[in-house]
């Protein structure tokens, strides 16, 4: 029996042992000059910063400027307009590693880097999706801004005084290709969601999703946490709930 306990004490610790290891790991060390996300939330607007994340999507490209959302295991950061080729920009694949020099900026709430250049670097990272559906309405879900993240079990409500299920742009005055707009709620609360028609357009399988809702289905969604005057999450995917 003495023996039986030793064992298991050798074994208890071992496991131990790993999982300080891993989480050890999972805590990148940045190169020399360049910022923690820490001390990027705590940096100024209108400071110069410098941060190392991997690309999760790419928004746009135009007139060599890119618009990419990029994540490292502790934040995200919307990288908007920067300075890229159009040859480079397709070398910007999701989990591609960068460092960004750019300058912090906030626009109706939405904190971004702009006016960046940026370099690749070895290494390579994708964001799991994390979920967020229990905090949306709650001060705590701007510490997720510009992150990945999952919605789950919310009901698709109506999206103006018509019944429609989507809007093409905010207020309905747009067409095909235009951004898709709609409202979901959770615990008798509606908020709005978006699918970023730069993101995913016409054609992608969130756009085509979005345009085949009905009024009270009940989805599964993830995407992007962006801010404007509050959580407006761009969505990349969007998936009936499970019964």
């Amino acid at each position: 029996m003495k023996k039986f306990f030793a064992m298991l004490l050798v074994l208890v610790l071992a496991l131990s042992c790993c999982a300080a290891f891993a989480e050890e790991t999972e805590k990148e060390v940045k190169s020399e000059g360049v910022m923690t996300y820490e001390e990027y939330v705590a940096a100024d607007v209108d400071s110069e910063v410098v941060i190392e994340a991997y690309v999760q999507a790419k928004q746009s490209w135009w007139d060599d400027k890119a618009t990419v959302y990029t994540q490292d295991h502790d934040g995200a950061y919307f990288c908007y307009n920067m300075t890229c080729s159009e040859e480079d920009y397709a070398k910007l694949l999701p989990g591609t590693k960068i460092k960004v020099t750019g300058y912090k900026a906030e626009w109706s709430g939405e904190v971004e880097i702009i006016d960046a250049t940026y370099e690749i670097e070895e290494g390579e990272y994708i964001a799991p999706a994390t979920d967020v559906t229990e905090l949306l309405g709650t001060d705590e879900l701007i510490n997720y801004q510009n992150r990945f993240v999952s919605f789950k079990g919310m009901t698709v409500e109506a999206a103006d005084d018509n019944g429609a299920a989507f809007l093409y742009n905010w207020d309905g005055s747009g067409s095909e290709g235009d951004d898709l707009y709609f409202n979901v709620s959770l615990n008798d609360k509606t908020y709005t969601f978006v699918v970023e028609s730069y993101l995913c357009g016409p054609g992608s399988d969130a756009y085509e999703a979005v345009k085949a809702l009905n009024v009270g289905d009940v989805v599964d969604m993830e995407g992007f946490l962006y801010w404007y005057n509050g959580a407006n999450p761009h969505i990349t995917s969007v998936v009936k709930a499970a019964a």
